[in-house]
């Protein structure tokens, strides 16, 4: 994810010299994508979900190879990615949800421990899990992070499934199975 004053650009680290880089491309024809998005928020979330959806069709992915769950809540979408991610359907899969902090800690407790399970999924399974959770101060940061379109962080997790899915792919290919 670019921060303030940066960009998302996958092929911006240059190689250093005699080193093979190996990267992963945002190209998404012949992948399926698991999507498990919170109804919580769902202002938010529905925005996540559908720029999520845009940005991986838009880089090949066929609608049809796209699912999606809805949860209750954020505190709920470990549960099911641990499923998917086990049942090896899924090249890579995606957590959307949104956590406003109110008046107690309680919001920052869900969002870490939502985030310590989704990557403890990912390295258990192998599977790319990326954690599309947006936790926020306010509705205004909220609603900044959620927008729609390519600036938002529903499109960036998306960009960050296809990477990810082919760069995994990419390391488990050995250099004489790669095509010439």
């Amino acid at each position: 994810m670019a921060g303030k004053g940066m960009t998302w650009d996958a092929a911006a680290l240059p190689a250093p010299e005699g080193i093979r880089m190996r990267r992963g491309r945002a190209q998404g024809a012949g992948r399926r994508f698991g999507l498990v998005v919170s109804r919580f928020n769902e202002a938010f979330t529905g925005a996540l979900l559908r720029s999520a959806v845009r940005a991986l069709t838009a880089h090949g992915v066929a609608p049809e190879a796209i699912e999606a769950a809805q949860v209750p809540g954020a505190f709920e979408i470990p549960l099911a990615i641990e499923r998917w991610a086990g049942a090896g359907r899924f090249d890579a899969l995606i957590a959307l949800g949104c956590i406003v902090e109110g008046e107690t800690p309680h919001a920052a407790l869900i969002a870490g421990q939502v985030t310590r399970a989704l990557s403890e999924i990912s390295l258990r399974h192998g599977v790319p899990v990326i954690d599309g959770v947006v936790a926020a101060r306010t509705e205004a940061q909220a609603q900044a992070r959620c927008r729609p379109g390519r600036e938002g962080r529903g499109w960036h997790a998306g960009l960050t499934a296809l990477e990810m899915a082919d760069l995994v792919a990419e390391l488990e290919r050995r250099d004489d199975d790669r095509p010439a």
